[in-house]
């Protein structure tokens, strides 16, 4: 017999034939929104917030919460109860009077006169019927479908779907008070000692085999327990808080008053007091509250409200948009019970995601703090430093290919891999070699030559043995060349103001990269400056970010940069000032940091003094300036050519093609230059 198959969506979980997520690909993610001026933290709440491939992220679940918002919003208007209580008094009290108006008996006009003088609200009027003698069978069968009404809707109310384990086929509308009875009191005392901060666990089981049946979402311990019991008795609260004076009044009095009939108004009262006291987290008096046309029952009503409250609650989650914000803040459970099964899954999806960023070594958190680690930052250096070279080989073609790192000495008699930017000669020995021992398992390629040779042929059984690019060797010399680089980037709040600083700090790290990795005899300093100058690691390089307080104190940045150069003598000295205004700050003969707008002529002269300083150590000083403003042009370009060096104005979109191509072209040297 065949077997007949049927395909239909995958109900099961995740999607298996989804292609898993690439943490790489997180980070280079994350890179670029800390490049572009986030914090790490912001960065990584942003990749969140738009998801995996394959996978939705923060914002389109919340989205969804949303149109379920809007849905429950609209599902219907809290005072079904009480108006089907106000029907059936209205027809009891209809029949009843006219039985007593055909009714000759002096006891008849007594029942009118006692009718006449019911109060007025519902719930009064209610209250006062309860020892009256009905006269007429239906309005008594009213009165009866009165109480029944009210014990039900609050028993529902109260206890979320678990009036049909309390009931039997008796009196009291099929509800068992003594049963109901024995429950609350031991949930009260169960509730009680978990707020003293006993453990409870024995307590829970022993109530669970008691009453388990009441409580069909069967919670696992004594928090589950109290929280499905607390958020129903918030929500009833908030649906009382969401009716009109006249109508809370009256419903609320008709709550009670079936309590009280019950023999439970003092437990219930005791019951949500602890209720209360154990979660007073929840929203107990004010909230949103359903406003739709169709009128609900008190039961469905305080449903409808603890959805909705659970859907503001879920929405709020996921929003991630308050003080300490973490995924492990979204309910998941309440996620699957909004949006299905495979919305906790894209949940479950981005936990592993950010746990795999930390476990992986990507991320470190420290004292509440999430910072890119010095891994992530040499990745977010290299993909910048990528970039450049991108746009280099664009717009000026075979610039990225200026790597000179000056003369070669003598050989040293060893070799290593070839890297980027080497020049050395090619260790051809060593490059095949290692090409051999690589291919040394494969089978020969006999695919080349075969016609031109006979089969006997003793080149037949040779092969042809591909070299790889990370097969190539070359032969190790001594250095006689190298360059010291402090490159100074301003950190001034008009930086922020003109969208220039997330480029300029891209560029910083670009330059960082290139330095270490691909010519490490150099050395780099990163010096950044604002109302005072300070040096800057390529760890804290990534989250860094402008200064707020006013300032462009350009002669703190060439001091901190002099004495960087003063370190390196027997290197090429290479300062680059990357800015968007002139000085507008120096530092006073007590180290104080002095600010003034427009520029004093003593903050100009420290400046020009600091660059004779940088010039008389032989440094070639290129400025980048990254606004046109005449002054600033002005300036840098008075500095530029007392220095020796030059003035360059890119769009900040290309400042890192800039900066990387002048220092590829500024380490050959100056005799190079003029070679």
């Amino acid at each position: 017999m065949r077997r007949r198959y049927r395909y239909g969506a995958w109900q099961g979980g995740p999607d298996p034939l989804v292609e898993p997520y690439d943490v790489a690909t997180a980070v280079d993610a994350l890179g670029d929104s800390v490049l572009s001026g986030e914090s790490t933290s912001e960065a990584l709440r942003r990749l969140m917030r738009a998801g995996l491939a394959g996978r939705r992220g923060l914002d389109a679940l919340r989205d969804m919460v949303r149109k379920r918002l809007r849905q429950a919003r609209a599902r219907g208007a809290m005072d079904g109860t009480l108006r089907e209580v106000q029907r059936l008094l209205d027809e009891a009290l209809q029949a009843e009077q006219q039985t007593l108006e055909y009714d000759p008996r002096p006891e008849a006009r007594l029942a009118e006169s006692e009718l006449a003088s019911l109060p007025d609200d519902t719930a009064g009027a209610v209250r006062a019927l309860a020892d009256y003698d009905w006269s007429n069978p239906q309005a008594r069968e009213k009165y009866q479908e009165i109480q029944d009404l009210l014990r039900r809707e609050v028993l529902d109310s109260s206890f979320q779907k678990m009036r049909e384990a309390l009931t039997h086929q008796g009196d009291q509308g099929g509800l068992d008070p003594e049963r109901l009875r024995e429950m609350i009191s031991e949930l009260t005392d169960l509730i009680q000692s978990h707020n003293r901060g006993e453990d409870t666990t024995e307590a829970f089981e022993q109530f669970m085999e008691r009453h388990g049946d009441g409580f069909p979402d069967h919670p696992r311990n004594t928090q589950e327990l109290i929280d499905s019991l607390a958020r129903q008795a918030a929500a009833q609260q908030r649906m009382l808080a969401g009716m009109s004076r006249e109508q809370r009044v009256e419903l609320a009095n008709l709550i009670s008053d079936t309590w009280d009939q019950l023999g439970l108004g003092d437990q219930i009262g005791a019951l949500n007091d602890e209720l209360r006291r154990a979660r007073p987290d929840l929203r107990w008096d004010r909230g949103s509250v359903p406003d739709g046309a169709e009128s609900l029952g008190l039961g469905d009503a305080t449903a409808a409200v603890r959805d909705l409250a659970d859907l503001e609650a879920l929405s709020r989650a996921l929003s991630q948009d308050y003080p300490g914000a973490d995924l492990s803040d979204i309910d998941a459970q309440a996620l699957e019970n909004a949006l299905g099964r495979n919305a906790a899954d894209d949940l479950d999806a981005l936990r592993e995601l950010e746990s795999e960023l930390e476990d992986q070594g990507w991320l470190n958190r420290s004292a509440g703090k999430l910072t890119l680690s010095p891994k992530a930052v040499r990745r977010m250096g290299a993909t910048a430093l990528r970039r450049v070279f991108g746009r280099l080989s664009e717009g000026r073609r075979g610039q990225h290919d200026i790597t000179a790192t000056g003369p070669s000495g003598e050989l040293t008699g060893s070799s290593r891999p070839w890297a980027f930017g080497d020049e050395q000669p090619i260790d051809v020995v060593e490059t095949v070699r290692r090409a051999v021992l690589r291919t040394a398992g494969e089978r020969p390629d006999l695919s080349i030559g075969m016609d031109a040779l006979e089969p006997d042929d003793p080149a037949v059984r040779r092969k042809s043995v591909p070299i790889a690019v990370d097969d190539v060797a070359v032969v190790e010399t001594e250095r006689r060349c190298s360059a010291a680089v402090a490159l100074l980037v301003d950190l001034s709040y008009s930086m922020a103001l003109r969208g220039t600083w997330p480029e300029a700090k891209s560029t910083a790290l670009a330059l960082h990269t290139l330095v270490t990795t691909k010519f490490p005899q150099d050395a780099i300093q990163i010096i950044g400056f604002a109302s005072r100058a300070r040096e800057i690691s390529a760890a804290d390089l990534a989250d860094l970010d402008v200064d707020t307080l006013q300032g462009t104190n350009l002669q703190h940045g060439l001091m901190l940069a002099r004495r960087f150069l003063a370190r390196h003598r027997d290197s090429e000295p290479i300062i680059m000032i990357v800015t968007d205004g002139e000085p507008t700050a120096h530092l006073t003969g007590d180290g104080r940091a002095m600010f003034y707008w427009p520029p004093l002529p003593e903050t100009i002269a420290l400046t020009m003094t600091e660059v004779s300083r940088c010039t008389r150590l032989g440094a070639q000083m290129n400025v980048f300036a990254l606004d046109p403003d005449p002054s600033l042009i002005q300036f840098v370009d008075t500095l530029a050519r007392q220095a020796g060096g030059r003035l360059f104005q890119p769009d900040p979109a290309h400042l890192g093609e800039y900066v990387v191509a002048d220092y590829l072209d500024a380490r050959r040297g100056r005799r190079a230059r003029s070679a």
